[in-house]
């Protein structure tokens, strides 16, 4: 057959692979390779058969084929072959020796030159050594050697800064603490024309820092994306992209602002039903939020959509523990972590479940376990430290919130944590400054953060710094008017101040909420009688 032949069979073949008509491109593919015996055909074919999946039978071609050994390229699709299969320990045979340290360098390499076989030259590849990194990565993974898999996907994203799939590994899985990831990105060779994508992965790590700079690195990405005047079509691409927007959902997850990015995730959503990174913030959000409606609304279309996806049947567990009813919600976050052993929130779900039926034991398993995995999240320590607060094991508890404060020193609710632990432990000299620096972190204080505000006020109560007291309970009524222990202390500070008038009057606006309070019921008793003695001149003598 002639040149311009084959020529002619290979754009047929090239053609069905971008119609998705892969036993046409196998069936054209295999009488190319026949007619040439050419390397390069015989990857075009093995490539078909993989896209086709018949991955046993593409192995075997890339494997009968004496250049598989030589050549990266034919090496590496052998291995994503063996990687179908689920072939783990072949497949890092098929990858061939190489060592890693913890920072993601690689040495003792043995890999032959790079071979481009049918790839149009102006087309900008990923190194094919970055992706052989990512492959040994997950490689690693399922044969649960993380630490190992993390090194290999550092190396991966150092060897290509486009090779995302390793940084969503990484930080996805929690993989690595935010010095750590902060550490790995400032040590990426963008190109001059990547730096767009430099503060977009910025934007994407661990949002840890303090609120103004995680604003200016959001700010960053959107002033990358319109510094292209000779492109105005382009202005403004990034600022609404779904990516950014959901990286922004998270941060508002980070600093307890739960309606705002149910709201925000709400609108993405809507764009973008299936972009299921959002869902997953969507879900944390309703969660915080008791809205077990959109709960079941969102389980349902995924389990109807994604049946074999981990997130539906999170979502289902979700939906259960919302409605309060623990013993469904475990078992569908148990089938969640069955699904995939590393997906952070079925096993935080699974000991929350746990917790909410006061099975501590259980949940600490749960929650030891997901430690033990995610490494980089703080999350399981800091619930672990929670289960031990409500064991009455305060010196223990404090140890993990102040584990959890080093992983994550900006969450408000590891430092609320922190001054709950100190006031039980009658520190309330430290209560006070926890209770502070929880206040600091809030972007802006809501109803979910008034339980913080009165316990600072008992503390300074409890240090008789009633002034301070009185101001912190009268900012709690700004924020909820509706909530007994806020007149409670409110009044019983006032009684510590022989001010009757006002601790009657408060403990009067206490019982209208909730009449049969015994501790309310009974100072109220006290403060009529005090009020009435004071009232009584002293001179006048009863016979």
């Amino acid at each position: 057959m002639r040149e311009d032949q084959i020529e002619k069979l290979r754009g047929v073949v090239r053609d069905c692979v971008s119609k998705h008509l892969y036993s046409s491109a196998i069936f054209f593919a295999d009488k190319v390779a026949a007619f040439t015996d050419d390397p390069a055909d015989i990857y075009m074919q093995a490539q078909a058969l993989f896209l086709g999946r018949h991955y046993r039978r593409a192995y075997h071609l890339l494997n009968a084929s004496k250049i598989v050994l030589r050549d990266l390229r034919f090496r590496y699709l052998a291995a994503k072959c063996l990687e179908e299969l689920k072939e783990w320990d072949q497949c890092l045979l098929m990858l061939g020796d190489a060592k890693v340290d913890e920072h993601g360098n690689v040495y003792d390499t043995k890999d032959c030159n790079v071979m481009y076989l049918d790839k149009d030259s102006e087309d900008r590849e990923i190194n094919i050594s970055s992706a052989i990194c990512f492959l040994r990565g997950r490689a690693y993974e399922a044969l649960e050697n993380r630490a190992l898999a993390r090194h290999w996907y550092k190396a991966a994203i150092k060897a290509d800064p486009l090779c995302y799939e390793a940084l969503e590994c990484l930080v996805e899985n929690h993989m690595l603490t935010f010095e750590e990831e902060t550490s790995l990105l400032s040590s990426l060779q963008f190109g001059p024309e990547d730096r767009w994508l430099s503060s977009f992965y910025s934007c994407l790590i661990k949002k840890y820092d303090k609120e103004c700079v995680i604003e200016a690195k959001f700010r960053e990405v959107e002033k990358e994306s319109c510094n292209n005047p000779s492109s105005p079509s382009f202005m403004h691409t990034l600022k609404n992209n779904t990516d950014l927007l959901a990286c922004k959902a998270e941060y508002f997850i980070q600093c307890g602002e739960y309606q705002k990015c149910f709201e925000l995730t709400s609108d993405l959503l809507e764009k973008d039903p299936f972009h299921l990174k959002c869902t997953l913030v969507h879900l944390a959000a309703a969660v915080e939020l008791g809205n077990s409606n959109e709960l079941y609304l969102m389980a349902s279309n995924l389990v109807k959509d994604y049946p074999q996806k981990t997130l539906s049947w999170f979502a289902v567990g979700c939906y259960y523990y919302c409605i309060k009813k623990y013993d469904q919600s475990r078992r569908y976050f148990s089938k969640a972590t069955s699904l995939d052993g590393t997906f952070a929130p079925a096993w935080i779900g699974f000991g929350n479940a746990y917790a909410a039926q006061e099975e501590g034991d259980q949940a600490m398993s749960a929650y030891r376990t997901a430690a033990r995995l995610f490494p980089g999240c703080h999350l399981p320590t800091l619930y672990i430290g929670m289960e031990y607060m409500r064991t009455h094991s305060y010196k223990l508890a404090e140890q993990f919130f102040m584990q959890a404060k080093t992983i994550c020193p900006s969450d408000p609710l590891v430092y609320n944590e922190l001054g709950v632990v100190a006031y039980n432990m009658k520190e309330y000299n430290k209560a006070v400054l926890w209770f502070e620096k929880t206040l600091k972190h809030i972007p802006s204080l809501s109803q979910l953060w008034e339980p913080t505000v009165i316990n600072l006020a008992h503390a300074y109560r409890k240090l008789k710094i009633y002034h301070e007291a009185i101001s912190c309970y009268e900012r709690a009524l700004t924020i909820s008017t509706r909530s007994l222990s806020t007149y409670a202390g409110l009044a019983y500070t006032y009684h510590l101040q022989d001010n009757f008038t006002a601790a009657i009057t408060c403990y009067h606006k206490a019982l209208w909420l909730k009449p049969d309070d015994q501790f309310c019921t009974e100072m109220l008793s006290l403060a009529l009688v005090d009020e009435g003695r004071r009232g009584i001149d002293p001179k006048i003598e009863f016979r």
